[in-house]
């Protein structure tokens, strides 16, 4: 029978790994040592009036019983599978509001779909115009949404985090950051709940990464040079050249992988801010850093990280300046073979790794 034990600070419900003595909750990071682990209750289900089928337990928490969920997506059952958490968030109607982040994990999606052949029942799609309260991007449903990209990987596996949405930097308090500051990402109950540090996403979708397995993030949010903790930071010039730039920490955390791969691809430097794009409505406005990788990918320009980093940083850059603010300005039409002058964007678009590599000799592929 399964066993499962009760974080003790929170009480959320975690699953025993057999041999454990403790284990840090997923929610709020506290660790837990093993006492008396209890038996799983049977799954508890009931329909509501539309026959919908609704459960006591988060759909993407670690799973204390094998019964299916209607709205989860299918973990992957063989080596090769590929899997898929979107994050858009738009902050609908406060004063953060932002026009293109539904935008983007809509074309994301598509182009992870009909483009790179991920299975539309192994993508999660979490944006605030969601109905379901388990799909609404809250700091919980992040952080579960986390737990299930990486529950299951296995040597073959190909992983995608795309999160659209604010970023954010406060005070690093252990140590580990260059600058002194931790990134952020901000779920849509920020205000509320807080943000999701660097620390706690390297945690608990990076370190974990098997061997032979690979994920790759996009990040279009301020400040997210280094939003993923990897240790290595692609630099690279206007010509080209590059040189990786070591953000080990220097009290020895390890910040990489469990032999895994981790690419990040970020929509700016850390002490930059990202922009949108400004069109003619809200409806056809999408981030400026999806823009260009997205644009990049389908026009050809992403054999290797180094042509598809390039490539992008070149659409910005060429983009006609004029002064930028946090995610602002440019006129496009919506979908994948679109064009747009970008304007007001003050970022550099950056590549991170769990290990420094030749960046023109590695293919890129999700």
């Amino acid at each position: 029978m399964q066993k499962v034990i009760d974080c003790s600070n929170c009480h959320t419900t975690l699953h025993f790994p057999p041999g454990a003595i403790s284990i840090r909750c997923a929610i709020c990071r506290a660790i837990t040592h093993v006492a008396a682990p209890r038996s799983i209750p049977a799954p508890q289900f009931y329909y509501n009036n539309n026959h919908s089928i609704s459960h006591h337990l988060h759909p993407y928490a670690p799973a204390p019983y094998s019964g299916s969920v209607p709205w989860a997506p299918a973990p992957p059952s063989a080596q090769g599978s590929k899997k898929a958490v979107i994050c858009g968030i738009s902050y609908k109607g406060s004063e953060y509001e932002l026009k293109g982040c539904l935008n983007d994990a809509k074309c994301m999606k598509y182009m992870l779909v009909n483009r790179f052949h991920f299975p539309e029942s192994s993508i999660l799609m979490l944006t605030d115009e969601e109905t379901d309260p388990y799909k609404v991007p809250t700091k919980k449903n992040i952080r579960m949404a986390f737990y299930w990209l990486v529950q299951g990987c296995q040597a073959g596996d190909s992983l995608v985090f795309h999160y659209s949405g604010h970023g954010g930097q406060q005070k690093d308090e252990n140590g580990d950051e260059i600058d002194g500051f931790d990134e952020t990402i901000l779920p849509v109950d920020f205000e509320e709940e807080g943000m999701i540090i660097d620390d706690e996403i390297n945690e608990t979708i990076v370190n974990p990464l098997p061997r032979g397995a690979k994920l790759h993030a996009i990040v279009d949010a301020c400040h997210s040079g280094t939003v993923l903790d990897l240790p290595f930071l692609c630099k690279m010039t206007a010509s080209g050249q590059y040189s990786w730039e070591d953000h080990r920490p220097k009290n020895g955390q390890n910040k990489g992988t469990s032999g895994g791969e981790v690419f990040c691809f970020s929509g700016c430097d850390d002490n930059q801010t990202s922009a949108d794009t400004v069109a003619m409505s809200k409806d056809t406005s999408t981030g400026a850093m999806t823009f260009s990788f997205i644009q990049a990918i389908e026009e050809g320009q992403a054999a290797t990280y180094g042509t598809l980093i390039n490539s992008m940083k070149a659409t910005i850059r060429n983009a006609n300046l004029l002064a930028g603010a946090g995610r602002v300005a440019s006129i496009l039409t919506l979908l994948l073979h679109r064009k747009a002058v970008l304007q007001g964007l003050r970022q550099e678009p950056q590549l991170t790794a769990n290990e420094p590599f030749d960046v023109y000799a590695k293919p890129f592929s999700l």
